[in-house]
C-alpha cells in the first residue's frame, strides 16, 4: 500500500501544474462568462426601461429574468469544459506512452521498483480518477462562486437562481460532469472507468506486441466494449425489449464488473509476462 501510494503521489505531481493551470482557465474563462452575459443583460435592461420606456413586467415576460442558464450555455463558460475533458482524454493515452519517451525509458526503473507492477496500472488509474473528481469538485465549487456573483451583478428583482441539478440539465457539458441522480453518477462513471480499463488494456497489448499487439489490442477492446453495453445495444439498437429497466440496470451492472475482471486480469498478465523495455 505504501509503495502503492508513494506511486500515485508521483504520477500525480508529474502533471500537476498542467492540471492547476487547467483548473485556473476554467475559472478565470467562466468568471468571464458571468461578467459578460450579466453585462449584456443589464444593458438590455437599460436600453428597454429607460429609453424605449418599455414596462419592467413587459420586459420580464418577453426577455425573461437573469440567471445562470445565461452563463452555462455562453461560450467562455463550455470552452474550458471541453478543454478540461479533452485534456484528460489525451493523458489517459499519454500517461502510459510517457514512460517509453527519450532514449533512457523510464518504464525500465518503474519495473525494476521493488513492488508489484500492477501497482503501476492502479497508480495511473487512481491519478486519472483523482483528476477528474478534482475538476467535478472545482466546478461545483465554481458554480456556487458564479451563482453569488451573479446575485451581486444583478438585484433579485431581473433574477431567478436556479440549483446545480437544474443548471445540470439545462448545460449538455454540466450534464456530462454532473449527472441528474446518483445512480446515473455511478453508472455514468462506472462506465467511463471501465472503458478506461480496456483503454489502459489495449495499450499494455501493443507496448507488449507492437504492431502484431496493436491489432491484439483492437481486437480484445472492440469485443470488451460490445460486451460491456451489450444491454443497451440490445435495448436501443436491435430493438430488443425482453427485459424491464432494473433488469436491464442489474445486466449492465453484472456484464461491466465482468469485463473490468477480464480486463484486470488482461493488464496483470501483460504487465508481468509480457511488457518489456
Amino acid at each position: 500500500m505504501k509503495n502503492y501510494l508513494k506511486l500515485v503521489n508521483f504520477e500525480f505531481n508529474r502533471c500537476a501544474k498542467l492540471y492547476f493551470v487547467l483548473i485556473g482557465l476554467t475559472a478565470v474563462s467562466q468568471l468571464i462568462a458571468v461578467f459578460v452575459e450579466s453585462r449584456r443583460y443589464l444593458s438590455q435592461v437599460n436600453v428597454a426601461l429607460y429609453q424605449d420606456k418599455i414596462p419592467k413586467a413587459q420586459f420580464l415576460s418577453e426577455t425573461g429574468e437573469m440567471s445562470m442558464f445565461w452563463i452555462v450555455n455562453n461560450a467562455w463558460f463550455s470552452l474550458p469544459i471541453i478543454i478540461c475533458i479533452t485534456a484528460m482524454l489525451f493523458y489517459s493515452f499519454f500517461i502510459w506512452y510517457i514512460e517509453w519517451m527519450g532514449k533512457n525509458s523510464f518504464i525500465y526503473r518503474l519495473l525494476m521498483l521493488p513492488t508489484a507492477r500492477m501497482n503501476i496500472f492502479w497508480s495511473k488509474l487512481t491519478t486519472i480518477a483523482l483528476m477528474i473528481f478534482g475538476l467535478i469538485a472545482a466546478q461545483l465549487t465554481l458554480l456556487l462562486i458564479e451563482g453569488q456573483l451573479l446575485e451581486w451583478l444583478v438585484t433579485n428583482e431581473f433574477r431567478v437562481d436556479l440549483s446545480i441539478q437544474q443548471l445540470s440539465e439545462s448545460s449538455y457539458f454540466l450534464a456530462i460532469l454532473i449527472p441528474k441522480s446518483f445512480i446515473a453518477f455511478i453508472m455514468h462513471y462506472g462506465a467511463g472507468f471501465g472503458m478506461l480499463l480496456i483503454v489502459f488494456t489495449v495499450i499494455l497489448f501493443e507496448r507488449s506486441f507492437r504492431f502484431k499487439g496493436m491489432l491484439l489490442g483492437l481486437v480484445f477492446g472492440t469485443v470488451a466494449f460490445l460486451l460491456f453495453f451489450l444491454p443497451t445495444i440490445a435495448s436501443e439498437v436491435v430493438g430488443f425489449k425482453g427485459l424491464y429497466p432494473e433488469e436491464l440496470l442489474i445486466a449492465e451492472l453484472v456484464l461491466g464488473l465482468m469485463v473490468i475482471g477480464l480486463s484486470s486480469w488482461t493488464s496483470h498478465y501483460l504487465l508481468n509476462k509480457k511488457v518489456t523495455v
